[in-house]
């Protein structure tokens, strides 16, 4: 038995340097650790098969029906330095599924073995990397944040080989597409303007038809990112390599490797193994983003009919960039607080409770969560401070409609903090699924009080604070 999904592989009817043809490496013996019904029933499937069958499926063992498998070319800048050829190095996209509501979307494999692209690596994950960004990507979507999804994982039955050896995994992953800033400049960096222009047209017609023009293109793009990163940091999260080739050009949050959720509160926070100079910190996230932008735009220019005047013009746009992070994180955080009018003191309320949160090494969910229900006084070792700025909070929140309401459906009570989501993987280690199956429920509904559930609320004790995340590469 097979998946009866609807594909339109148009990504593959592409010129073929655009990617390299070639089927998933099979494994050994593949086990469904995990499978996503929700979002499975999203795609079209109503008749789902056994777990054996899902696991064949999704392992790559046996790739479904009017699948065209392909490995995705891309180049990219990695912590600043350009790369010409990178390339999914341990992907494969299946293809791409019309959904019931006759969306797009895309079907990978991360996991599935070696390519032309794996650059000496082998092309293989293990269980921790694929259950966190099962955990985590899921998180993302029900926070209402744009976001890849989990769709299985399955055990490979094979051991891989990192720092010591590791039980391997595959995560089949769903996607609006994977076209990054790096897929552009790729093209770009090769000079072939052809296969750039080829690839803007079909870009824009994909994710955004209104587009007519590479300005129109690259304003759709600085949008959906401007509004993405601001979402981000609403909610404390640290994407951990913000490469360009870790950029979607959908908007989508792509790529989850080093990633984390803040605890305390401190702008500078980074927990990525391999960020050692603070590159992609919490707070540098929108300058960031601005400069991946200016890297996807310059890839534009030559599609222009006036390099000059393009040049100048997206110059412009993309030092707006910063402003444009901003004015979404204002608005964001504005609700965050209660508030649904905008007032120029609003600014400075902000940032004197972050600043307060800093220096008290304050939970940065649990006080916004607090606000709502009077509780935040707690989050705050020095409480004088606090009163004092929560006198002028109250006096301004005055005359707002429903500030607890608002707070409540703004501020997630769950995050999939770094420690629960370690003791998830260890348990999985174990073969213990239950810790996963609660943390997926919980954190399906992050805007809930879900009783029972409180200790997913709490902080990380001393000994079980994470200070680094890893790749898994």
């Amino acid at each position: 038995m097979t998946l009866a999904l609807r594909f339109d592989n148009s990504y593959a009817r592409l010129p073929d340097g655009f990617f390299t043809r070639l089927a998933p490496t099979p494994v050994a013996a593949p086990r469904l650790m995990a499978f996503n019904r929700p979002l499975a029933e999203e795609l079209g499937l109503t008749d789902i098969p056994d777990e054996a069958t899902l696991a064949a499926i999704f392992s790559g063992n046996t790739p479904p029906e009017g699948a065209a498998p392909l490995a995705q070319a891309y180049a990219g800048h990695q912590f600043g330095g350009f790369n010409p050829q990178l390339g999914d190095g341990r992907a494969i996209l299946l293809g791409e599924v019309m959904d019931r509501e006759g969306k797009r979307r895309d079907l990978q494999l991360k996991g599935s073995g070696p390519t032309p692209y794996s650059r000496m690596g082998d092309g293989r994950a293990w269980v921790g990397p694929v259950l966190r960004e099962y955990v985590v990507s899921e998180a993302m979507h029900a926070l209402g944040i744009p976001t890849t999804r989990a769709l299985a994982a399955v055990a490979t039955g094979e051991d891989i080989q990192r720092e010591t050896r590791l039980p391997g995994a595959v995560l089949t992953r769903v996607a609006s597409s994977h076209i990054r800033v790096g897929t552009f400049q790729y093209f770009f960096a090769r000079r072939d303007l052809d296969a750039l222009k080829a690839l803007s047209d079909y870009a824009m017609q994909r994710h955004y038809p209104e587009a007519e023009t590479p300005e129109d293109f690259l304003e759709a793009v600085i949008a959906r990112q401007a509004r993405l990163i601001a979402r981000w940091m609403s909610v404390g999260f640290i994407h951990g390599v913000m490469n360009t080739d870790n950029t979607s050009v959908s908007g989508e949050t792509i790529d989850y490797g080093p990633c984390a959720f803040m605890d305390a509160y401190h702008p500078g926070t980074v927990y990525s193994s391999i960020d050692r100079g603070g590159r992609y910190a919490y707070q540098n996230q929108p300058g960031i983003i601005a400069w991946n932008l200016a890297q996807f735009a310059s890839c534009l220019v030559p599609l222009m009919p006036d390099e000059d005047a393009a040049i100048k013009r997206f110059t412009e746009m993309v030092q707006a960039v910063p402003d444009r992070v901003h004015a979404e994180w204002l608005t964001i955080f504005r609700a965050k607080l209660g508030l649904t009018s905008a007032r120029e003191e609003d600014e400075r309320l902000i940032v004197d409770l972050l600043t307060l949160m800093a220096e008290g090494q304050a939970d940065f969910t649990n006080t916004f969560r607090a606000l709502a229900t009077g509780r935040a006084r707690d989050q705050f070792t020095d409480r004088a401070a606090f009163d004092a700025w929560q006198a002028r909070w109250t006096a301004r929140a005055e005359g707002e409609p429903d500030p607890a309401g608002l707070m409540t459906r703004t501020n997630p009570a769950y995050i999939p903090r770094n420690h629960r989501v370690e003791q998830m993987i260890d348990a999985a280690l174990e073969h213990d699924m239950a810790p996963f199956q609660r943390l997926n429920d919980v954190l399906s509904r992050p805007f809930e009080d879900q009783p029972g559930a409180e200790d997913l609320t709490r902080p990380p004790l001393p000994g079980e604070a994470v200070q680094a995340t890893f790749c898994g590469t």
